[in-house]
C-alpha cells in the first residue's frame, strides 16, 4: 500500500524494486522528498507520493524483465499483498480473529458475496 510519504525502503518491499533502484527514480524523475524525522545526516528521506509517484510506479518495467508477464501486473499484486498484510497489522487481535473464522467457515467465495463483489 503506498502511503502519503514512504521511505525507498517501504516503496522497495511493496513494490519487489531494490531500495537502490527506488532511490536512483528519485533522482532522475526529481521526485520530491522531505527529510525523515529523528534522522541525523540528512540522507534519510521520505518519499512525497503524488499521483506522478504512482503513475510511475505502476507503469515502471524493469529492463532485464523478460517473461511475458508485466511489470505493471506485479507491482500491482505486490501493493495488493502489502495493502492486505497493513490491514491485518491494523486489526485488533480479535477483528483478526473474527476474520479468520470467517474466512474459515465461507472460504474467499463467502466473503466476495458478503461484500456484494461476487453473487
Amino acid at each position: 500500500m503506498l502511503k502519503e510519504r514512504m521511505t525507498p525502503e517501504e516503496i522497495a518491499n511493496v513494490t519487489g524494486y531494490s531500495r537502490q533502484t527506488i532511490n536512483k527514480w528519485v533522482r532522475k524523475e526529481g521526485w520530491q522528498t522531505s527529510p525523515r524525522p529523528g534522522v541525523q545526516g540528512g540522507k534519510a528521506r521520505l518519499i512525497h507520493i503524488n499521483d506522478q509517484v504512482r503513475e510511475f510506479i505502476y507503469s515502471a518495467q524493469r529492463a532485464s524483465d523478460t517473461t511475458a508477464t508485466s511489470t505493471a501486473q506485479s507491482v500491482h499484486d505486490n501493493v495488493f499483498h502489502g495493502l492486505l498484510l497493513n490491514l491485518a497489522q491494523e486489526m485488533t487481535p480479535e477483528e483478526q480473529k473474527q476474520l479468520t473464522s470467517l474466512l474459515l467457515r465461507e472460504g474467499i467465495s463467502g466473503l466476495l458475496q458478503r461484500l456484494g463483489i461476487r453473487g
